[in-house]
């Protein structure tokens, strides 16, 4: 081996090391000023455009899911103002719920996709809203939404949260019957946004 080979091998070890080095940078610089869940948030609502996680229907147990408890109810829900209300105010209606955190790469992914749904059926008679934030940090969930101008409803746990809504994952999405019962559970990121679970919506609220 000539030491002309060895000088290209040798800059572009260099080069490498700079390329890792700058993305390292980047890395932290995104972290250090949060705008981590932003750029990583962006990147998953990509992965929503190809379809591969549009709200799939097919996941609903109308004969197998569980039904609320009376203390399941009585659950206190806290408004921005500091204001309290229960789930039971919502009862008889189909409630929509979503159980994110604004830390949540994919909870800021899919959110966009939960506005479009609430702008289509929200209207509707016996169709409620209700996006639980486990924001530690209020604040931190009320300048996001704020900031991304969305209009849907959203709430902090103001009592301790029922073991229905109890999971692992962030973000989780609930939808209740009119009956209590929870007809759809997904964990994880999925794509509210269609026609089709538009559609299911409203059927449901119309039974």
């Amino acid at each position: 081996m000539n030491s002309t080979d060895n000088n290209q091998k040798s800059s572009g070890l260099k080069r490498t090391l700079i390329e890792w080095g700058l993305i390292g940078v980047v890395i932290a610089i995104l972290y250090a000023t949060g705008l981590h869940t932003e750029v990583l948030g962006t990147m998953q609502r990509a992965l929503l455009w190809t379809g591969l996680f549009d709200a799939d229907t097919s996941e609903i147990a109308t004969t197998e899911g569980s039904f609320l408890s009376e203390s399941d109810y009585r659950f206190a829900l806290e408004k921005k103002n500091g204001k309290t209300v229960s789930l039971s105010d919502y009862r008889g209606n189909v409630v929509f719920i979503n159980v994110w955190a604004s830390w949540c790469p994919p909870c800021v992914a899919e959110m966009p996709t939960i506005e479009t749904l609430y702008d289509n059926v929200a209207g509707e008679k016996n169709i409620q809203f209700i996006l639980l934030a486990m924001d530690e940090d209020q604040q931190k969930a009320i300048d996001f939404m704020e900031g991304k101008e969305f209009s849907m409803p959203y709430f902090f746990p103001a009592s301790a949260l029922p073991n229905h809504f109890r999971s692992q994952y962030l973000p989780t999405t609930y939808v209740l019957s009119k009956e209590g019962q929870i007809v759809y559970k997904k964990e994880g990121i999925a794509d509210y946004s269609s026609s089709n679970f538009a559609q299911w919506i409203r059927d449901l609220a119309q039974k």
